[in-house]
């Protein structure tokens, strides 16, 4: 299993604005998106951001996404279907550039619509990494599924704040404002863990990147988030399951790598004898008594015969 990090992802975002602040307890006014730009931006570099919606009836939000790089494409609402003709630009121009940008190789899209679902088919059909952006509560599950990896969104820093004072010490009990997830127990590790970590070890041939389990997770579960399970941070996480034995992490240069409990795996080489059988000293071979010394042949010498001369 390699050690090499991932390739640096080139992202592009396409926000179905209306439906993330439509009965989702966001408005245009409290709408945050930094802080789901700064987990993208840790994958990669945001090239395309684009805002879909009528903006004249979400008029609070466009300073805040201006200052954000994201454009806003006004799209007024189709009049005959009653549904915001957005969705349809979105997807049009998410797969003009899927096949006019070869080197943009992550879409994110946040909406929690299932309409979304066949352009994410699509995408991923066209080798496209797909995240999808969405509000828990108002998000379909099919679309989640849709996904390669689902974030939810985050209230704005200060909303978190009030939120914690007004509810004190029970907050961590309770399900976020947000959308972040059911109530669970702070600091247990998850069974979907547990059991990609067993795979991904009974399977590597050397030490694991953190990344590949991480990826790994949310291939299984597209919104996994280690803070819904009481861990600030993904690297808290590896050494909760190191403190219960369920790995060893090792430091390589400036990087930590996960082995088995056992310790690090050391990569086979092709031929060479197992582990156990090098481990095992040989039996000595039995000494036979040699045998008696040959003497030495010695050529008689050749002693003339008188007659022979005469």
């Amino acid at each position: 299993m390699s050690l090499t990090a991932p390739t640096e992802r080139r992202i592009a975002l396409f926000i179905d604005f209306e439906n993330l602040v439509t009965n989702t307890g966001f408005t245009a006014a409290n709408f945050d998106l930094q802080p789901s730009l700064d987990r993208l931006l840790v994958q990669g570099k945001i090239i395309f951001r684009r805002a879909y919606c009528d903006w004249s009836r979400f008029q609070d939000a466009k300073a805040h996404l201006h200052q954000l790089g994201v454009e806003l494409i006004d799209v007024p609402p189709s009049t005959r279907a009653g549904k915001n003709a957005a969705d349809m630009r979105l997807v049009i121009d998410a797969l003009e550039l899927c096949y006019a940008r070869e080197h943009i190789n992550t879409y994110v899209i946040a909406s929690g619509d299932s309409d979304f679902v066949p352009l994410a088919a699509k995408l991923r059909e066209n080798d496209r990494y797909v995240v999808g952006i969405g509000v828990k509560q108002a998000t379909s599950p099919m679309f989640v599924k849709a996904c390669d990896e689902f974030m939810y969104l985050e209230s704005s820093s200060r909303d978190r704040e009030r939120d914690r004072s007004e509810r004190g010490d029970d907050a961590a009990r309770k399900p976020r404002a947000d959308g972040g997830g059911a109530p669970r127990k702070k600091g247990e590790i998850p069974q979907v863990v547990r059991s990609v970590l067993g795979s991904l070890l009974a399977r590597a041939t050397g030490p694991i990147n953190p990344s590949f389990l991480k990826e790994a997770l949310v291939r299984k579960k597209p919104d996994f988030d280690e803070r819904d399970y009481g861990f600030s941070s993904f690297s808290r996480l590896l050494e909760a399951m190191g403190k219960e034995g369920l790995l060893t992490l090792i430091q390589q240069g400036r990087q930590i790598y996960v082995t088995a409990k056992e310790g690090p795996i050391e990569p086979r080489v092709e031929g060479a004898a197992a582990p156990s059988e090098a481990s095992e000293p040989r039996p000595a071979r039995a000494e036979l008594p040699m045998p008696p010394p040959v003497p030495a042949r010695v050529e008689e010498e050749h002693i003339p015969d008188p007659d022979e001369d005469g």
